[in-house]
């Protein structure tokens, strides 16, 4: 075998390797940043105020006829 070849092989492979840890690093802290801004909108979010905003009409009128 080529040792020039074998060298410049194991380089490519590294450099990929590295590439693709990076861009998993990357993938992760964005991840992680999402998942605590759902955290911190959920924990701040009111649950009725939650409801009343995705069904504004209910709740609005009380039919007293009876």
């Amino acid at each position: 075998m080529d040792v020039a070849y074998l060298s410049m092989a194991l380089s490519q492979g590294q450099v990929q390797q590295q590439t693709s840890i990076s861009v998993m690093k990357k993938v992760m802290n964005q991840a992680a940043g999402n998942a605590d801004f759902i955290n911190k909108m959920m924990g701040e979010t009111d649950l009725q105020a939650l409801q009343h905003a995705a069904q504004p009409h209910l709740g609005g009128n009380i039919d007293i006829k009876g």
